[in-house]
């Protein structure tokens, strides 16, 4: 597979070249060199030992190109993917049909701000673009490598000083054909000093045959700035994505970000932030609901660099069957990031005897007056629990399921929009096997 993404690359090499300056030309070149030399990661990598490749990459897939149309089987209509989409909440909506740009099913705005795609933002705003694409990723592993080599499409939004988008950007990647696909999506997000916006990401398949999503966003948070993104991940059990999410925060700065992964049947997170300024803020929360034999597994890293810094990072996982998940985050304290308050919580339910979780959390500390802490627990369902709600006339089922609920609450407790949390907890519902309505 390696050799057939390599010739891929060079079909398109010249009409990448026409669309990129010289800079993003020999950037997309020299990663395509690395991913030549290093090809896809394996167990004997450290930071892939649970999480292997090999049955992702067997499927033939089909790259499509950015610079084909549309055909037949990715005409697809609103009524398609009205399902997806949080109706309740007014929303810019950027679509994309196998990492192709949907003009008639998006809603994209250059008013006060730019919404709109990668593949405009080339065109339209060539020197930004050409000063932050792969500014942050330009040393990562080889899917990222990959990824700056092919990718041409994704979300782009500008936000200028002290400029508040005023409703959240709605981003749907959907994933057709009558053969296993594989896509590549990129995204470019830049917030001015004061500024701040919105984010609801899903990725879906709508085809019955084998996908691979391979995703690469880069985010860039001026001082007194802030982002709060949701990624939802609840895509058919023939869906794999992999996700490398690197974002920079400057002073004052707060993120936020929810990782929601019910399913698909193989996920990977990389979530990466550099706290570069003072007093920057970041959080992370992640709910993972895992059964059949689905693969979730995430990586974090926070990189403290600057003083008065503060992560907060909580993740909760629920297994069932034979699925396995891997959870590897660490928190990096620079010499420099005195002040530093770091905390990092991992905590698992394991429903089967035949579910795992593979758990390493980690601190690395090289300043000397911080407040650092890490843990994780893996568990079943308290049995006391479950008994006293029994006792109370609550079915076995609902019970379990309330329990369940109870302990992925502190995962979306943070999410604004009710109409949001609604929509996850159905989810989560049909996930757990029950319909929400007569437990809460």
């Amino acid at each position: 597979m390696k050799d057939r993404l390599s010739a891929f690359y060079w079909l398109h090499e010249t009409q990448f070249a026409q669309i990129s300056s010289n800079l993003i030309t020999s950037q997309r070149r020299k990663a395509i060199d690395i991913f030549e030399t290093e090809g896809f990661p394996t167990v004997r990598n450290e930071d892939w030992k649970y999480t292997s490749l090999k049955k992702l990459i067997a499927p033939n897939y089909v790259l499509p190109s950015p610079f084909a149309s549309f055909d037949e089987e990715e005409q697809v209509e609103y009524k398609d993917i009205k399902k997806f989409l949080v109706n309740d909440i007014d929303c810019y909506q950027v679509v994309f049909i196998n990492g192709r740009y949907s003009s008639w099913l998006s809603q994209t705005t250059h008013s006060k701000y730019d919404i709109c795609t990668l593949g405009s933002a080339w065109k339209k705003y060539p020197k930004i673009v050409e000063e932050n694409f792969n500014k942050l990723t330009k040393d990562d592993g080889p899917l990222v490598q990959l990824n700056t080599a092919l990718a041409w499409e994704g979300l782009y939004v500008n936000v200028p000083k002290n400029i508040v988008v005023e409703k959240p950007i709605q981003v749907l990647y959907f994933t057709t054909g009558s053969t296993p696909v594989f896509n590549q999506t990129r995204s470019l997000v830049i917030l001015a000093e004061g500024s701040s916006a919105e984010i609801i990401e899903r990725h879906h398949s709508l085809t019955n045959h084998e996908t691979w999503t391979n995703a690469v966003d880069e985010i860039q948070i001026g001082s007194n700035s802030s982002i709060h993104w949701v990624k939802l991940q609840h895509d058919s059990p023939q869906a794999s994505l992999t996700q490398h999410s690197k974002i920079n925060q400057e002073k004052d700065s707060k993120a936020i970000v929810h990782t929601i992964s019910t399913g698909g049947k193989f996920i990977r997170n990389n979530l990466d932030f550099s706290l570069s300024g003072p007093g920057a803020e970041a959080h992370m929360f992640g709910l993972t609901l895992g059964n059949d034999r689905q693969l979730v597994d995430h990586h974090t890293r926070v990189d403290h660099i600057a003083p008065n810094c503060s992560s907060h990072e909580t993740y909760k996982g629920i297994y069932d069957d034979y699925s396995k998940g891997v959870f590897n985050g660490k928190i990096y304290v620079h010499t420099d990031a005195q002040k530093t308050a770091a905390y990092q919580q991992n905590n698992n339910l394991i429903l089967s005897e035949k579910a795992s979780i593979d758990t390493k959390p980690q601190l690395e500390i090289y300043a000397d007056d911080v407040k650092c802490s890490h843990g994780c627990t893996v568990g079943q369902l308290d049995e006391d629990a479950l008994f006293y709600l029994r006792a109370r006339g609550i079915r076995l089922k609902e019970a379990k399921a309330l329990l369940m609920l109870a302990f992925a609450n502190d995962a979306i407790s943070d999410i604004q929009h009710p109409s949001l949390r609604v929509k996850l907890s159905q989810l989560i519902g049909r996930k757990l096997g029950v319909d929400m309505s007569t437990v809460l």
